[in-house]
């Protein structure tokens, strides 16, 4: 596995770029000199911050028999959900591994969403990633991702 260096996109190479919200599951149609990411599958999850979508105060308990009590610490909701849609995402790629959909893969993401993938990801998908990248690139359009692979 490289790290964002000497990126080939040879053709018929998958090129994922995703961060807590949103994957774009690219193929190039195109070559090495002349890509051509084509989209193959879109994957968006709202995922709003922890505040937006925790209404509960924090809990409490009983630290004994007196009557001090100490707060549960608040659950990261965001956090929780960037975990499930890493989830969601390593599967569909071991999927599309298994089916033979693809052999060599990118993953670009930004390092704790790269992180989070890495733990979740199946030895099958494992053995086709070619480089990552850790960089947020999903609000580029699909052109833009293509010059910046093709310059890194």
């Amino acid at each position: 596995m490289a790290a964002e260096m000497n990126i080939r996109l040879e053709q018929d190479i998958w090129v994922v770029v995703a961060d807590g919200e949103k994957a774009l599951f690219l193929c190039n149609e195109g070559d090495a000199l002349h890509p051509n990411l084509e989209v193959v599958r879109q994957m968006h999850e709202e995922n709003p911050p922890t505040r937006e979508q925790g209404t509960d105060r924090p809990g409490r308990y009983s630290d004994g028999p007196g009557v001090h009590r100490s707060a549960v610490e608040d659950t990261d909701w965001h956090r929780v959900q960037k975990e499930r849609f890493a989830d969601e995402i390593a599967e569909r790629l071991y999927n599309f591994a298994h089916r033979g959909d693809y052999e060599k893969l990118i993953l670009v993401a930004p390092p704790l969403v790269l992180g989070e993938l890495r733990r979740k990801l199946h030895k099958e998908v494992v053995d086709r990633i070619v480089a990552e990248i850790p960089k947020t690139l999903t609000n580029h359009p699909v052109p833009e991702i293509e010059k910046l692979l093709k310059a890194a």
